[in-house]
């Protein structure tokens, strides 16, 4: 009788799940029909689904209008770079704050939460100030003076985005969760804390890893607010600051914006596809033991 119970249980949630994934997905599901329909047909007062003439060369039309090619690798660039470093910078931020014992730990880690409670825009400005005028970079004197600084330069774009308070609470949260017995067992082993990080923490961290990266990627590859402020030249854009390139005098052009917008979420796609095992496994491991 339990079973059966439990069988119900075990399909009606599998139903919701699925019919909330469907509805998730109607509007990927809208943009890429709309990708693959004429302009004329996509104008009209008549709403349809699926296109009555399927315009594949539209995507080919869409990559055109621009050099994409320089704003995919800027932004593939920027976001492999951010994601690399941040999981090495958070990940050792994190082991420190759960397995290391010294004065003042959680008064740290409760100062470092407190970036999460600020919105990035409050601190967009002055992030924006301190790169413009970082001293001698970019033409600038020793006093951040005279030049541009970090402006439309890969370094701008990635600063602000390696570290992040989310990322070291993350972290933490997993590093805290393992025994102590397991330090024990590294230092009778003669391990050093450096040592005993890369050799046995980093190795039972994939799940967490793999969790940072899809967000700190999806973040960073979908970002549109600060390159739009510290780029202002056409070879430093990033997709997302390219996609307006689609609307003009006459009206948007939706066909050629969905094709574009369809190549620009397929990494996001596909990295999640193949992270999505161990991002499960971190979201439901992570934040277990406070």
């Amino acid at each position: 009788m339990k079973s059966t119970k439990k069988n119900k249980g075990y399909y009606l949630i599998s139903v919701i799940m699925l019919i909330s994934s469907v509805i998730m997905l109607i509007p990927l599901i809208m943009a890429f029909f709309t990708s693959l329909k004429p302009l004329s047909e996509i104008q009209t007062n008549a709403t349809t689904i699926l296109p009555k003439e399927w315009m594949w060369s539209n995507y080919a039309e869409a990559m055109k209008e621009g050099n994409w090619l320089r704003y995919m690798y800027n932004t593939a660039f920027v976001t492999t770079i951010t994601v690399v470093v941040s999981l090495v910078i958070n990940s050792m931020a994190g082991y420190a704050l759960a397995r290391i014992p010294f004065k003042g730990r959680e008064i740290l880690f409760f100062t470092a939460l407190l970036g999460m409670m600020i919105p990035p825009q409050v601190t967009m400005i002055p992030t924006f100030l301190m790169l413009k005028r970082m001293p001698l970079v970019g033409g600038n004197d020793i006093f951040g003076m005279g030049g541009s600084g970090l402006m439309n330069t890969y370094m701008g774009l990635i600063l602000p985005y390696i570290a992040g308070s989310f990322g070291v609470f993350l972290c933490r949260q997993f590093y805290i969760n393992f025994p102590d017995s397991l330090d024990d067992a590294a230092k009778i082993d003669g391990c050093s804390r450096i040592r005993a990080y890369f050799q046995i923490y980093i190795p039972l961290s994939k799940p967490v890893l793999a969790t940072l990266a899809v967000i700190k990627a999806s973040g960073t590859w979908s970002e549109y607010l600060w390159p739009l402020v510290i780029t202002n030249k056409d070879y430093m854009k990033t997709v997302q600051i390219a996609l307006p390139a689609f609307k003009q005098e006459t009206g948007t052009i939706w066909n050629l914006l969905m094709a574009a917008t369809i190549v620009t979420c397929l990494p996001l796609l596909i990295l999640f596809i193949f992270a999505q095992k161990y991002f499960i496994e971190g979201i439901v491991t992570t934040g277990i033991k406070g």
